[in-house]
């Protein structure tokens, strides 16, 4: 459910840095489409998935304290350290408020009530997720799983509605990458209480400086 599009958190309206891609011609049909998720489970997907987990963790091992050294806020620094695009950090912690906003309505929690007021602009997403995973009694394995297919199903919807392909062979590419999003989640899970500063920083150079220049685009279909 937190990883549907249809989940009211906004993430419909992003594309992952899809349409940048089609724009430039780096994806054009299904084999270029599976290469960009390969590509975007590997980096940024795989960090959210352990940022989701240790989230995840950190609120199922009590409530966390309040401050800037807390687990909660040092999580949030490193993730913000490891999203070197400021239209990417914005996204971020836009579709974190958006999130944190639903599980709030969906099931109301003081935890979840402290988050959304105790980030300066909110939670980057991937921690508003692991709240989210913990506030509906998930774990860690499920909130990075949660992260990782967020992170393919995103761009693999914006690819039907930007160049029209075969929403089967779409949805066939996704059954592809399920083994490795499995083995991903895991990983993450198993780490989820390692040091923030141990947790992955895969770069995704690439992924950045489309993000710059398709927030200049005055006409897009997608916000990021």
């Amino acid at each position: 459910m937190l990883a549907d599009g249809r989940f009211p958190a906004g993430s419909h309206a992003h594309s992952g840095g899809l349409e940048a891609a089609v724009a430039a011609g780096r994806v054009a049909d299904i084999g270029t489409l599976e290469a960009f998720l390969r590509g975007r489970v590997a980096t940024s997907g795989t960090t959210a998935a352990a940022f989701a987990a240790a989230a995840c963790a950190a609120f199922s091992d009590g409530p966390p304290q309040a401050g800037a050294d807390s687990r909660i806020a040092v999580l949030d620094t490193e993730f913000e350290a490891r999203t070197p695009s400021p239209a990417l950090r914005a996204t971020s912690r836009k579709l974190g408020r958006q999130l944190l906003r639903a599980a709030r309505t969906i099931r109301s929690n003081p935890e979840l009530d402290a988050l959304a007021t105790t980030l300066p602009g909110g939670p980057h997403q991937p921690l508003a997720l692991g709240a989210a995973a913990w506030s509906l009694g998930l774990g860690p394995h499920a909130a990075a799983s949660a992260a990782l297919h967020d992170a393919v199903t995103g761009p693999a919807t914006a690819t039907v509605r930007l160049l029209g392909l075969d929403p089967f062979a779409v949805q066939a590419v996704l059954v592809r990458l399920a083994p490795d999003l499995d083995g991903l989640a895991a990983a993450a899970a198993g780490n989820a209480h390692a040091p923030a500063d141990d947790l992955p920083s895969h770069g995704a150079p690439q992924l950045d400086i489309s993000a710059e220049l398709h927030a200049t685009w005055e006409v897009r279909l997608f916000a990021s």
